[in-house]
């Protein structure tokens, strides 16, 4: 039986399938409104490819009671997620010749983004096929639609809802494949879908939001928020970028079209025509889930937020600024626990309160993080005295993954490794972590920086380190501890982080700390990396100066005047720290918290920076 698709939405994505599926040969109907019914009535619709600009006269309709549909006919939402609960009971109860009704008889394949869409379809209808879409047209102006890409017009993962195929989902895909499509069915499309939506929540940033470095931490962060989510909500992700399994999108090349460019997201777009928004079914759904898991998903919630009040003021897209973005993060980053903006009893605890802390019923884990540049011997001077019930951690091995030139010497480790060894060091859920090293806390940071990141929101430092224990005549005990595994549970993103490219932005529109010694920030000596000297734009921050005369942090005060003093306080400029190698930066951004200020780490730092010989280099104060 040859079959018919019925397409209900005519936008971007709807309006794509229908030409492609036209030109192939293949029975359609286009279900439009408003002026783009009007205009599609009129002439048809005006299809601009690569290759050409051209009328596609393709049937059109306003809605189910201008359609008899018939057995072997297919049904494809591909609205806003917004629209999908009327529009379902519209369509679900029509008659399907020779009898029953469209729910009973007919398949509904759903080309949207989100979750909820398929609970939705289920609902009512018998056989819901799901999938993730990947088509990068534009809809902005009436009967005309924007195709850029060549020679694949764009791709899907389809699967029966919620998980599964059939021959109806294979008889589907052989027809998109024929309408120059790129296709995968795969059985588990839930987990596909959830994969899709990691990458809407920060691609459609621009309907709210003006590019910049903060746009693109908060991006970072909203997806490391929902990846928490995902994983209390026990929501399975398949990735679908960077993924070995997944279609070949080699032939998916986006084409410049004069007169034509992309101007952006698909609620970009929405917003651009004043429509509705769906940012309730995309940022709302982490909000939702959180909710419904006793946790909170403060990011997503507050982009939710603004774009919804975007819409409502139908100001256009893309006006609110860096510090929107600032307030978003600071608000949302003692629930987040980034660490910058709490204080200092939130950075640090002194040794005093620390030892009753250890004798209380739930003591924090004690982390020893010693390590020094050029001191291979952290764990014996450990072995030889410690706090009591103190594990030993290896920065080198378990706070670091192997060095590349292109990562640094000191590379973040992934979120696998970074859990197994938190769990062999002790570290719950439920008990705060204080770190310590005997340096002054320079090398402890970096432990404290990378659980904070993970998620972990209790986490502090020992001010004034092992000689702060020391000096309040405190005992030290011998010996490895062998604590009883923990069972934390990681993710990533929750403090902001800089590639190479963002820290050349954050240098040159904001205010880039070299935590270095002064006379590496000026290039006199370089003991380790392959290049002396600084990124361009850099100031000079050495991390020692965060410190007193006795090891201490200096207060708060103190390093808010210090940092105000390097333009810190200028405005929303936002705020980055490199080192050496992402080491003693992380001591930086915890200064830089105890003063109220919120930084971006660049985990490379100079090792990475000066390994790459496309990288400008400067020398000099």
């Amino acid at each position: 039986m040859t079959s018919r698709y019925v397409i209900i939405g005519a936008g971007a994505v709807g309006a794509t399938v229908a030409a492609q599926l036209y030109e192939a040969g293949t029975d359609v109907v286009l279900v439009a409104r408003g002026a783009h019914l009007e205009a599609l009535r009129a002439s048809g619709l005006r299809y601009i490819r690569p290759d050409s600009d051209r009328k596609i006269p393709v049937p059109v309709a306003g809605g189910p009671e201008d359609i008899d549909l018939r057995a072997g006919d297919v049904l494809v939402l591909a609205t806003k997620s917004q629209d999908s609960e009327a529009l379902l009971a519209a369509w679900a109860w029509r008659p399907v010749a020779p009898s029953g009704t469209a729910a009973e008889a007919l398949p509904v394949v759903l080309l949207q983004n989100g979750l909820e869409n398929a609970r939705t379809a289920l609902r009512r209808f018998h056989t819901v096929v799901d999938a993730v879409v990947i088509i990068p047209s534009s809809y902005s102006t009436p009967g005309e639609v924007v195709s850029p890409s060549a020679p694949l017009v764009g791709a899907f993962y389809l699967g029966l809802a919620p998980r599964g195929t059939s021959p109806v989902v294979d008889r589907i895909a052989a027809d998109l494949r024929l309408a120059a499509f790129a296709v995968q069915v795969v059985p588990d499309v839930d987990r596909w879908k959830a994969g899709k939506l990691l990458g809407n929540l920060g691609y459609n940033l621009d309907a709210a939001y003006r590019p910049g470095p903060a746009r693109d931490a908060l991006a970072e962060a909203l997806v490391a928020e929902a990846r928490q989510v995902f994983a209390e909500a026990d929501v399975e992700v398949t990735e679908v970028i960077g993924n070995k399994a997944a279609l070949d999108l080699s032939g998916l090349v986006h084409h410049e079209i004069a007169g034509h460019a992309r101007q952006g997201s698909s609620t970009w777009q929405s917003l651009a025509r004043g429509g509705s928004v769906e940012s309730d079914f995309l940022n709302g759904e982490i909000a939702l889930l959180a909710r419904l898991h006793g946790t909170s998903a403060p990011l997503n919630a507050g982009v939710q937020r603004d774009i919804a009040r975007v819409a409502q003021d139908a100001a256009g897209p893309g006006l609110l600024g860096e510090d929107a973005v600032h307030r978003l993060l600071a608000s949302a980053r003692p629930a987040a626990g980034s660490g910058a903006d709490v204080g200092a009893d939130v950075v640090l605890v002194d040794a005093a309160t620390l030892h009753a802390e250890l004798v209380a019923e739930q003591p924090p884990v004690l982390l020893d993080v010693r390590w020094a540049l050029g001191d291979p011997h952290g764990q014996d001077h450990y072995l030889a005295g410690h706090l009591p019930g103190a594990v030993y951690v290896d920065l080198d091995t378990e706070l670091a993954a192997p060095p590349t030139p292109q990562a640094g010497r000191h590379p973040l480790p992934t979120v696998a490794d970074l859990q197994g060894a938190a769990r062999r060091w002790g570290v719950r859920n439920d008990r705060p972590v204080v770190v310590y090293d005997d340096n002054g806390g320079l090398s402890a940071a970096r432990a404290w920086w990378l659980l904070r990141w993970a998620g972990l929101t209790d986490v502090r430092i020992l001010d004034g380190a092992l000689t702060a224990w020391r000096e309040a005549g405190y005992a030290l005990v011998p010996g490895a501890v062998t604590p009883v595994p923990g069972d934390v549970v990681l993710g990533s993103g929750h403090l902001p982080t800089l590639d190479a490219d963002a820290a050349a932005r954050v240098a040159g529109g904001g205010i880039l700390l070299d935590a270095r010694a002064p006379e590496r920030f000026r290039g006199e000596v370089e003991p380790v990396d392959p290049r002396a000297g600084h990124i361009p734009g850099a100031v000079s921050a050495s991390t020692g100066d965060n410190l007193d005369a006795r090891g201490r942090f200096r207060t708060p005060d103190e390093l808010r005047e210090r940092f105000a003093a390097l333009g810190t306080t200028a405005g929303d400029r936002p705020v980055g720290v490199y080192c050496g190698s992402g080491v003693t930066a992380a001591h930086e951004v915890a200064a830089l918290a105890i003063a109220g200020v919120a930084a971006a780490l660049y985990p490379g730092s100079w090792s990475a920076w000066s390994s790459d010989p496309n990288r400008p280099v400067a020398t000099g104060p």
